[in-house]
């Protein structure tokens, strides 16, 4: 059976006031010297529509941590510009993924921001898609597309496929070149279910803020695991396969021509450019004056959080041009070596490596002699860490010899990919 209790006032053991209601709504705190007050009713812990100021500092927040791992878009370890891109891919900031079949070529950065709105809102960098060859005429199949990825274990707390499910709303700062209507997804990949909702980019090279909220759904629950689950989802262009019917603004089983209804192609001129930051998804339904305000994290646990999912581990251009450290390994026997790669944090699933091969790439050091080698062969040993198997070709070394595995060329690099 459940109850409720009202506090009227919280001391400490010596008896001293600490919170205090005047019985009208009005909190009075004693817990520092400063003495601080919060009007309005009491928040509501599932992020409602009854915000207040203390709503509107994001202290009914369910969630501890920013659902969106870097929406900032502060952490680029891959790369900060990728060029002549004509397919999907995670290219330059991370947990970013941009998604092209078919329409247009078109350059990704990590742009620095100087000025603007979003720029003295609090952010320092922003994603940025240039289209460099245009598709005017995008055929039936074509799309292009940002989307951001989530685990179903992270969702939980949505209950969504429950009675109980909940509503949720995505905000984020955007500038476009290019006008007009834009759609904004949530899309079930569990489920094969979405829902779509409108928003309109009204001044050109302008950064604007947007508030989207979607309405809660009571079918399909997430699975709570890695997988992925949960998609977010900036539609930029699409060909009448996904436009030619009508706009999906209630949760239903997916169908493709009522996705992206209305959206505007940002791939029709070499001249577009589109630019995105400050994205955070919170639980409930709010306004551009109630969303509570974006979670900063410092760098470093942005880069931890991103890390689970790729990690950067080295590279020779990111250490200026000088050979540097993979591993000490120590050789098995004649023809190859063993060495050991710990991981940050724990990756999401065994991971992938990416290298980059060719011609005298690595080198090991070894008993007073080296080899060089075109590619490594790494195994996968666990989520925690990466066991160096052998080299990729052929090698001489000294059985029982201890070594230092090395890049050797200045594009060489070792990194491990887990990404949704």
């Amino acid at each position: 059976m459940a109850s409720t209790i009202q506090v009227d006032k919280i001391t400490d053991i010596g008896g001293n006031t600490m919170i205090e209601s005047n019985g009208s709504g009005t909190f009075t705190s004693n817990l520092s010297s400063n003495v601080s007050t919060a009007t309005g009713t009491l928040p509501i812990a599932n992020g409602g529509t009854g915000a207040t100021t203390l709503a509107a500092a994001g202290l009914q927040r369910p969630n501890a941590m920013p659902l969106v791992i870097n929406g900032d878009v502060a952490v680029a370890q891959r790369a900060t510009s990728a060029t002549g891109l004509t397919s999907s891919g995670y290219n330059t900031v991370d947990r970013f993924k941009t998604n092209i079949s078919g329409l247009g070529t078109w350059t990704e950065t990590q742009e620095s921001l100087t000025s603007g709105n979003a720029y003295t809102d609090g952010f320092s960098n922003a994603l940025k898609i240039d289209c460099t060859t245009a598709d005017a005429s995008p055929a039936a199949s074509d799309r292009l597309y940002w989307t951001y990825r989530f685990e179903g274990q992270d969702l939980q707390l949505l209950k969504k496929g429950t009675a109980n499910a909940e509503k949720v709303t995505v905000s984020f700062w955007i500038k476009a070149t290019k006008t007009g209507t834009n759609i904004l997804e949530l899309y079930d990949n569990d489920n094969s279910r979405d829902v779509s909702a409108s928003y309109t980019i009204s001044s050109s090279n302008t950064w604007e803020h947007k508030v989207v909220s979607f309405p809660a759904d009571t079918s399909g629950v997430l699975d709570d695991d890695n997988g992925s689950s949960f998609f977010i989802i900036w539609a930029l262009g699409a060909g009448s396969n996904y436009t030619s019917g009508t706009l999906n603004t209630s949760w239903s089983n997916n169908v493709n021509a009522n996705r992206y209804v209305g959206q505007v192609n940002h791939g029709d001129s070499t001249s577009n450019n589109v630019h995105i930051t400050g994205v955070q998804m919170e639980v409930g339904e709010y306004t551009s004056s109630t969303i509570p305000p974006f979670q900063t994290e410092s760098y470093g646990d942005n880069l931890i959080r991103c890390q689970r999912y790729y990690y950067f581990h080295c590279s020779e251009a990111e250490n200026g041009g000088t050979d540097t450290t993979i591993c000490l390994t120590s050789q098995y026997n004649s023809s190859s070596m063993k060495g050991f790669i710990p991981f940050p944090t724990r990756m999401r699933v065994r991971p992938s490596l990416n290298q980059n091969t060719g011609s005298n790439m690595f080198r090991l050091y070894e008993a007073n002699s080296n080899a060089t080698m075109t590619s490594l062969n790494i195994t996968t040993e666990s989520t925690y860490n990466f066991g160096v198997v052998n080299a990729g070709s052929s090698i001489s070394v000294t059985q029982g010899s201890c070594g230092n595995l090395q890049t050797m060329d200045g594009t060489a690099f070792v990194a491990f990919d887990a990404e949704l």
